[in-house]
């Protein structure tokens, strides 16, 4: 068995354990990861999502992906595959969430912003960025992590970890009493 099929076979048994014990977590913050690479960013965002407490992630484009790197989180975060990333939005325009982008020209600071309870993070590709146009969209609020250095921009699970905390920070990383 190669490594790809060692992958695939792990994934099928964590979606399995994710279906019987995975609950959202307290925070009404939900991550849509669209298109990016299957071997370890995914797993990495669904670990920081169980550490911070969100609601869910919806993994956009997607067939399966490497669950090591969730250590063991899989089956505790709701989790969802999803083809689209228009499906993914209209599931949770219609949910009423609020949407969040990031890019390095945004005028908004991640810490200047006022995240609503249901706010949705989207993070693209690290390479090919969204799969989707901006006009397409207008809805989205586009925001950045402020930078010191030359990097052009940050790992995506990275910028995933900040702004989960920062959702969290801005609750006094107090849940809402009915989440728990």
């Amino acid at each position: 068995m190669n490594k790809r099929q060692y992958m695939q076979k792990s994934f099928e048994r964590q979606r399995l354990l994710n279906k019987l014990f995975a609950r959202p977590g307290p925070f009404p913050c939900v991550l849509i990861l669209d298109n990016l690479k299957v071997d370890f960013n995914i797993g990495k965002i669904i670990r920081s999502a169980e550490a911070f407490g969100v609601q869910g992630v919806d993994v956009v484009g997607t067939l399966f992906f490497d669950p090591l790197p969730a250590k063991g989180c899989m089956k505790r975060v709701p989790w969802t595959m999803t083809k689209t990333f228009y499906e993914s939005y209209q599931n949770h325009l219609t949910k009423g969430y609020t949407f969040f982008a990031f890019d390095t020209d945004a005028t908004s600071m991640i810490h200047e912003t006022d995240f609503p309870d249901k706010s949705a993070f989207i993070m693209g590709h690290e390479g090919f960025g969204f799969s989707f146009k901006k006009e397409d969209y207008p809805q989205i609020k586009w925001i950045k992590i402020p930078q010191i250095g030359k990097v052009e921009s940050l790992n995506v699970s990275v910028a995933a970890s900040i702004v989960m905390y920062e959702f969290a920070r801005s609750r006094n990383f107090n849940p809402p009493a009915e989440s728990l």
